[in-house]
C-alpha cells in the first residue's frame, strides 16, 4: 500500500517583502559624526543597540540620568572612560556604565569599533544625554 502526503507549498519571497524589510532595517540606523548606531530591539526598561565608531573618533563625554549601559566589544579596540577610570577593551570584553556616571567611548584603532550596547532604565530616549565635552560641537 502506498501512502500519500499532502504537501503545502512554501510561500515565495517576493521583492516587495525584501524591500520593505530592508527599508525597516535602514530606518532603525542613525548616522552620527563618529559613526552609526542601530536599534536592534527595545522593550519596557531596555534597549539594545549596535554601535559602530570610525577609527580615530569618539562619542561625547556624557552621562545619562535615567539609564545605565553595558558595552560588549564585538570587533576593534575600545577606549572607555567611565568616571575616573580609563580602560582599553578588545573583542569579547565588556564594561558597565552606571546611571549618572560621566563616560566616553573612543576608537583608538585603525578598523571600525563595533559594540553591542544594552541600556537599562526607566527612560531610554536619545534626549537623556548631558554632554560635558563634544568634538563635534553638539549641545
Amino acid at each position: 500500500m502506498i501512502q500519500t502526503k499532502e504537501v503545502t507549498p512554501t510561500p515565495s519571497l517576493s521583492i516587495t517583502n525584501v524591500v520593505k524589510t530592508t527599508e525597516a532595517a535602514e530606518s532603525m540606523t542613525s548616522s552620527r559624526p563618529w559613526g552609526t548606531f542601530t536599534v536592534l530591539e527595545e522593550g519596557a526598561g531596555y534597549k539594545i543597540k549596535r554601535i559602530e565608531v570610525k577609527p580615530g573618533h569618539r562619542l561625547s563625554f556624557q552621562m545619562h540620568h535615567h539609564r545605565s549601559e553595558h558595552w560588549i566589544v564585538v570587533s576593534g579596540t575600545a577606549k572607555v572612560t567611565c568616571g575616573e577610570k580609563e580602560e582599553i577593551l578588545a573583542s569579547n570584553q565588556s564594561t558597565y556604565v552606571p546611571q549618572c556616571t560621566p563616560h566616553r567611548l573612543e576608537n583608538p584603532g585603525v578598523i571600525n569599533l563595533v559594540i553591542i550596547e544594552v541600556q537599562n532604565g526607566e527612560y531610554l530616549g536619545e534626549d537623556d544625554i548631558i554632554r560635558f565635552q563634544d568634538d563635534y560641537k553638539r549641545d
